[in-house]
């Protein structure tokens, strides 16, 4: 996070790209995290993150209208999945011989992983492609979906000036003697944990979760909904609905969550970004926190102006839904 305020600081008021600069931070932290070190900086890895979310959200006609498969096929899709499997199995056997080789002088979740399946701690065997496995629904889960809602953050702040104002001055008070926002300085911001649940309720990055799939036949008012169906939950569509929200539920509206015990954890249906029971996402913890410390110090260290004419913004498609254009803003330094 320091590398990236000082590349904001070093931009001298000039436009900087926000999105590029918060999609590098949370790839670096899952990388620090699960694999050690950043290979944020290396273009191999860049490359194989950036097509695996595009692939993620491509439609496969063939999955759900069996014996038009032949139009993947047709439109190259298969032979650009099989292709990806291959580099990113490729490139986690190397992230796995380069821990197999280390001096083991510092451990991460690949090594727990490893030391596990030496082990045999868990009770059953994990073999290597379990590992790989693993390894790359912590990106899939942790990076993209991370860095898309702080981009949003960003544009909904911008696009409502009052709102950025008064986020700025809870996080300046607080902070008032300190250069840089701590994880422990967080806990009072009220309005900040406010903005983030609203930008969660109106984008979800995942807006349409992951696929689930029925165990037992449903009823569901008038509809029967077999054993077996894919289901798809539209947590767009919840966190937009007027009878829950009010008429102003298309609004940016931080205040709404402040005297509210709405809470995205999965306890409460009408706010579902993570989930829910037992597909909720494990990480929401980790995601919260390393959002709220870097938007704090995005806010407490910098001004911030537009460069562009804030009405719609258009979004992109996709297993996530991010900015379809990159968010360019104008930093200030606050000193």
């Amino acid at each position: 996070m320091s590398l990236m305020m000082d590349k904001i600081r070093k931009a001298s008021s000039l436009p900087v790209n926000l999105s590029e600069l918060l999609a590098n931070l949370t790839n670096d932290v899952i990388c620090r995290v699960a694999l050690g070190r950043k290979y944020g900086c290396e273009t191999d890895f860049k490359e194989l993150m950036e097509r695996l979310t595009r692939l993620l959200g491509v439609f496969s006609v063939g999955t759900y209208v069996l014996w038009l498969a032949w139009i993947d096929w047709i439109r190259g899709l298969d032979s650009q999945l099989e292709k990806l499997r291959n580099d990113i199995d490729e490139f986690l056997e190397r992230v796995l011989e380069d821990h197999e080789d280390s001096d083991g002088d510092r451990t991460d979740f690949v090594d727990v992983l490893l030391k596990i399946q030496r082990e045999k701690s868990v009770g059953f065997d994990i073999d290597r492609v379990s590992i790989k496995a693993i390894i790359l629904d912590v990106f899939v889960g942790g990076s993209d979906t991370s860095y898309t809602l702080m981009e949003w953050v960003m544009t909904e702040l911008l696009r409502h000036p009052e709102c950025l104002s008064r986020l700025q001055e809870e996080v300046r008070t607080i902070c008032k003697e300190k250069s840089s926002v701590l994880e422990e300085d967080i806990q009072d911001m009220n309005y900040l944990k406010a903005v983030i649940k609203e930008t969660l309720r109106l984008h979800p990055p995942l807006p349409l979760m992951v696929p689930h799939e029925s165990t037992h036949d449903v009823r569901l008012r008038d509809y029967r909904i077999p054993a077996g169906t894919q289901v798809m939950i539209n947590a767009w569509a919840i966190g937009r609905d007027v009878a829950t929200w009010g008429p102003d539920a298309e609004e940016f509206r931080p205040e709404r969550h402040l005297h509210s015990s709405v809470d995205f954890r999965g306890q409460d249906f009408e706010l579902i970004p993570f989930g829910a029971g037992r597909r909720i996402c494990p990480a929401i913890s980790f995601a919260v926190v390393l959002n709220e410390v870097v938007l704090a110090n995005l806010v407490h260290q910098f001004g911030w102006i537009s460069t562009e004419y804030q009405a719609e913004v258009a979004e992109s498609t996709g297993i996530a839904i991010n900015r379809m254009f990159p968010l360019y803003a104008i930093p200030s330094s606050t000193s």
